[in-house]
């Protein structure tokens, strides 16, 4: 009986540490496709490419582009860099503090892991904050006149004639919303790697 709850242990703190692992590489993940660009845009007047280029916390433009069109049509608020690599901090605290958390809170007639939930909202809010970049460019493409993916125009602020300009999503973009998505699933599948009444 003994050896028998001596491997019972032996295997839960093996799922446990396998599942911590999946946490650790799914946070891994979402870091690489934070710094992996989204979105990106070329003009056809400047030479080379990627002349405008989405990342979480804002766009980024080469100097001619900043030169020669209005930077309301493509950036965003002052705050809004702050507050997105505050996300992301607050996104991998709650991802480590996930792996050492034994806690369950009430959810109404439900006790759910402290654990699951946090690595569950960090999944879940990184997809909607995919959701919600493409929103704020389609929104935007549609102030300046312009399409957010394919080919479109842009208005030179100087001279006010129209430039040709291609813009496409970016890996970058497919890779983060993968990773929002596995961190949910392991969210979900939690409870098959750690049990007990702690878990």
């Amino acid at each position: 009986m003994a050896e028998s709850v001596a491997v019972q242990r032996s295997r839960g703190n093996t799922g446990v540490w396998i599942f911590r692992i999946l946490v650790i590489a799914g946070a891994a993940f979402m870091l690489y496709s934070w710094f992996a660009p989204w979105w990106t845009a070329k003009v056809s007047v400047i030479p080379g490419k990627d002349h405008l280029v989405l990342r979480p916390w804002g766009v980024e433009a080469v100097a001619q582009v900043r030169a020669n069109t209005d930077k309301s049509l493509y950036s965003m608020p002052w705050f809004f860099g702050p507050f997105m690599w505050t996300y992301l901090t607050l996104c991998m605290l709650a991802l480590a503090a996930s792996l050492f958390v034994e806690r369950k809170i009430s959810l109404g007639r439900f006790k759910i892991s402290l654990a699951t939930l946090m690595i569950g909202i960090v999944g879940f809010s990184y997809m909607a904050a995919v959701g919600i970049a493409y929103g704020v460019g389609e929104l935007k493409a549609g102030w300046a006149d312009t399409n957010f993916i394919g080919k479109s125009t842009i208005r030179n602020a100087m001279t006010g004639t129209r430039i040709n300009m291609v813009s496409e999503l970016l890996i970058g973009y497919w890779l983060a919303l993968a990773a929002g998505g596995v961190l949910f699933f392991l969210a979900l599948i939690r409870w098959i790697f750690v049990r007990g009444p702690k878990a």
